[in-house]
């Protein structure tokens, strides 16, 4: 049997991640989407496990071969995008895939697949507990903070074009309503 799309999409600090890493250990036959990027890996990163890393040039042939399910060029030849093939290889191995991508790519991917894929998107419950969980994370200066703030509330936008909304303002119940979410996403 092939497997299911379950894609999260959410501003960043709204606990997607967070959630997304408590599902895949749910017993859910999961597996998680790999993105492809044309930025150089950074550290101990390989080709593969956290990105399939390629140049410029092979994304953009990439791209006028229709490889992608969806990309974006996010800085000059920087690119992030979804592969098709490896996706495709996931569900017919059986897996039920699991995206985290921002909502444009998101809204892409469930066009895509339409009944097949689930969209679910993180909503933190106001901008100023966003500006807060930011600010407590202690990673960004305040500058980026801002610039996420601004893109969060561009985000906050497209909520109504996913299948569902969940209000993260307490992870462990946001947590419970991904999974009983995606229990019966994945019985119908």
């Amino acid at each position: 049997m092939t497997g299911k799309l379950i894609i999260f999409s959410a501003p960043s600090g709204s606990g997607k991640s967070t959630i997304i890493n408590y599902l895949m250990t749910q017993g859910l036959n999961l597996a998680f989407s790999i993105s492809a990027t044309s930025r150089a890996p950074r550290g101990t990163e390989q080709h593969g496990v956290e990105y399939y890393f390629l140049s410029p040039e092979e994304f953009k042939q990439r791209i006028a071969n229709n490889e992608f399910l969806e990309y974006e060029e996010v800085y000059e030849n920087r690119f992030y995008g979804t592969l098709k093939a490896p996706i495709e290889k996931q569900l017919e191995e059986g897996y039920n895939v699991v995206f985290d991508v921002d909502v444009v790519g998101g809204c892409n991917i469930k066009k895509y697949y339409g009944d097949r894929a689930i969209s679910i998107f993180i909503q933190p419950p106001s901008i100023e507990e966003l500006r807060k969980r930011l600010i407590g994370r202690g990673t960004d200066t305040m500058e980026v903070i801002e610039d996420r703030i601004a893109k969060a509330e561009f985000e906050l936008g497209f909520a109504d074009k996913f299948d569902v909304v969940i209000v993260n303002d307490d992870l462990e119940t946001a947590k419970e309503e991904a999974l009983s979410t995606l229990q019966t996403f994945l019985k119908s």
